[in-house]
């Protein structure tokens, strides 16, 4: 998420992007899941936007030790978060490259239809990718991250998979956009 194909990085221009988003919300729980190789609770559901808007502050990409992306992992945390017993309106909105290292996302997508949540997808980067920078303790920029054989990484938006989780729920994919009318459009 800190590839910079969106100014000023990926992570930051979601964080803006759900900020806004909670900004729009009236009367409608928000929650807040991180993932990275792991994927965990940042806020549970709650009707309190400030608090959501602090958690939502207090992300970085240190929070989570793991490296990698397991969109199945985020997936199935966020389905069990959800009380079971609301019958409507379960809504899953998912910003991320679409790039997954393990696990199936679209077969654990097809999971929720059995909960009736829907997911929307926001994809975030290009398809032609960007490197990941790498910083030192005092935030300078020492490099770009390298594979096992020294080649620069380049993490790319991977509309296909995004496309197909949003499909199998009911859904929708959008792409990020400068102007951030996806989340409006999904609310």
């Amino acid at each position: 998420m800190l590839a910079e194909d969106n100014a000023p990085n990926r992570l930051e221009k979601a964080k803006h992007e759900i900020s806004a988003f909670i900004d729009r919300l009236e009367g409608d729980r928000i929650g807040l899941i991180c993932f990275a190789g792991i994927a965990f609770v940042q806020c549970p559901l709650t009707l309190d936007y400030n608090a959501a808007k602090l958690f939502l502050g207090d992300i970085d990409t240190r929070i989570i030790p793991q490296p990698g992306t397991v969109i199945s992992s985020a997936i199935s945390l966020a389905r069990q978060s959800f009380v079971s017993q609301e019958m409507k309106y379960k809504v899953l909105i998912l910003i991320t490259d679409g790039e997954d290292h393990e696990g199936d996302p679209v077969e654990m997508a097809k999971e929720l239809t059995k909960d009736g949540i829907i997911v929307y997808t926001i994809g975030i980067g290009s398809q032609q990718g960007a490197p990941i920078p790498e910083y030192d303790a005092y935030g300078n920029r020492v490099g770009y991250k390298k594979d096992r054989s020294g080649q620069v990484v380049t993490s790319k938006l991977d509309v296909l998979t995004l496309e197909k989780i949003a499909f199998e729920t009911g859904g929708k994919y959008y792409i990020s956009s400068s102007g951030e009318s996806e989340l409006e459009k999904i609310y």
